[in-house]
């Protein structure tokens, strides 16, 4: 169905918009892609503003996902007529329910129980049996205009950005936030999520957009500068994780210490994401001999 969005329509571009979501795209929102060629047109990341709205303006031929996490695919079973095509790293979170389940990892029944309820009834989940995989480099022709999916995993396994031949790339959830760099899912790397922050930093485009909140950054000076603020956030937790474990303490505690989100935010994956995150930086410390096994399953800075 075609909506017209009004001024929440972003025109970068005659063939390219961003569809900005609530509170600037902010989680549980985001800032959808919506690109027209002579041919076809993709509609990039859906979110629930697009259900909300009751579409976007303009017929959708393929819906394209940065990757396989609730907030990107709420209109991936809203445009059953169109094509999904997501990273084949993370194809199947968006086959099946219990797909996308695998990529969070939850440790707790009850809670991904839970969690499975808020996707489906908050996030309009919808399994597409059908969606297609693409690898790192894929050119998808619209018709006169073009998108090159980028491969930047680390916040899941098959994240992705896309470079658009109108001057526009697409970084999702490189979302140059100051909460910085999201890496608590069991599919999430710490060292591939550096190693994708050094690789997106030679993209050299006139605008820039993220899913959540930044939105549209315009200039790669001011890009560069974002980067580099999102990327110092992890050094920032390291340290002060090790801080912390000038006592011993298990990951457990560092879980109810918090060193990823504010005491007050209350949500499902606050625990996993918590545990996942210090997991990932402890084995880190143990690597560099930043820190040792006090005994089994404590761990105290070296």
């Amino acid at each position: 169905m075609q909506v017209e969005w009004g001024d929440a329509e972003q025109k970068l571009t005659d063939r390219v918009s961003v569809l900005v979501g609530s509170a600037n795209g902010g989680y549980p929102s985001g800032n959808t892609l919506l690109v027209r060629g002579a041919s076809e047109t993709f509609v990039i990341d859906p979110s629930v503003d697009v259900i909300a709205r009751g579409g976007v303006p303009a017929r959708v031929d393929a819906v394209l996902n940065s990757h396989a996490h609730e907030d990107h695919m709420p209109g991936n079973g809203f445009f059953s007529d169109a094509r999904v095509h997501i990273h084949e790293a993370d194809l199947e979170g968006a086959r099946s329910i219990e797909g996308l389940m695998g990529v969070y990892g939850f440790r707790d029944e009850a809670v991904e129980r839970a969690f499975k309820k808020t996707v489906v009834e908050d996030f309009n989940y919808a399994p597409r049996p059908d969606a297609c995989g693409f690898s790192d480099g894929d050119v998808f022709d619209l018709g006169g205009l073009s998108i090159e999916s980028v491969h930047l995993p680390g916040h899941t396994r098959g994240h992705s950005g896309f470079r658009i031949s109108d001057d526009v790339f697409f970084l999702s959830d490189i979302d140059l936030t100051g909460f910085g760099p999201y890496y608590g899912d069991a599919w999430s790397d710490l060292d591939d999520f550096e190693e994708s922050l050094r690789r997106v930093r030679g993209e050299e485009a006139q605008w820039y957009v993220t899913f959540h909140q930044k939105g549209v950054i315009e200039g790669r000076a001011l890009f560069i500068e974002l980067l580099d603020k999102f990327t110092s956030v992890i050094d920032r937790r390291h340290n002060a994780m090790l801080e912390f474990l000038a006592e011993p303490h298990s990951l457990d505690e560092m879980v109810d210490h918090r060193f990823i989100y504010r005491p007050h935010v209350k949500m499902e994956i606050v625990e996993p994401v918590e545990f996942r995150s210090a997991e990932l930086h402890v084995a880190r410390m143990l690597a560099r001999d930043e820190a040792v096994e006090f005994e089994p399953g404590r761990y105290r800075a070296a």
